[in-house]
């Protein structure tokens, strides 16, 4: 006889459907309900190709689309940025985007959009990056590798770099800055942490520019109010 499932799990396409009827409820009167299980489905096939284990896989995915379907939105000026956003590229989104990011988000807050991806995802973020994070107070568990998408360039004010090469789409009316900053990738922790102080230098240098405004869908400021420090 055929074992069935174990009391207390569900199968993924019932957890899938059920995020499904959350995101169509949330982005009603912006997306369909259609609309929104094709990015459920293909956001799911695109984590699922690179995540090394599954057992959250269908959490992440409501995470992921969640934001995927946010930046849409806000490229078409169906939903107000409430702040500038910014970027952060790097080949795996395992290290120095993921760094980046957290570093930025514990100074700004939410006075500033903040997204990481990667041109080629890893399966996780490595445990130097989380180890010299935690080291400063930053804990990176709650954070996964993600796919670039052309959505979330779209829906960027400032595209920071680091690494990824060419492989980032470039649109006109954004402000692309590219960090050369070294790979943690297989270095030692006191490499890691290094690379983590001077990632850090380089977000106190990004500034909040109080004359710019946030950008809306007919134009406004190209780079909202965030900019590198010259």
């Amino acid at each position: 006889m055929t074992a069935g499932p174990l009391p207390g799990l569900l199968r993924p396409q019932v957890v899938l459907d059920r995020i499904g009827d959350r995101l169509a409820d949330r982005f009603r009167g912006v997306f369909s309900a259609a609309t929104v299980r094709r990015f459920i489905d293909r956001g799911y096939a695109e984590l699922a190709e690179h995540a090394s284990v599954s057992t959250h896989l269908t959490a992440v995915t409501e995470r992921y689309v969640t934001e995927q379907l946010t930046a849409v939105a806000q490229h078409r000026g169906f939903i107000a940025k409430a702040a500038p956003e910014v970027l952060f590229v790097c080949a795996h989104n395992a290290g120095r985007s993921q760094m980046a990011a957290a570093l930025l988000r514990r100074r700004l807050g939410d006075r500033v959009g903040i997204r990481s991806a990667g041109s080629r995802p890893a399966a996780g973020i490595k445990p130097a990056v989380h180890q010299a994070m935690r080291e400063i107070g930053l804990d990176l568990d709650d954070q996964y590798p993600k796919p670039l998408t052309d959505d979330v360039v779209r829906a960027a004010d400032i595209v920071i770099t680091l690494g990824c090469g060419d492989a980032c789409p470039v649109h006109p009316g954004k402000l692309y800055v590219d960090w050369d900053v070294p790979d943690p990738h297989d270095r030692p922790l006191a490499e890691v942490r290094a690379i983590r102080d001077e990632l850090s230098s380089r977000v106190d240098d990004l500034v909040i520019d109080p004359a710019a405004s946030v950008p809306g869908p007919a134009g406004a400021a190209p780079h909202g109010a965030l900019r590198p420090h010259p």
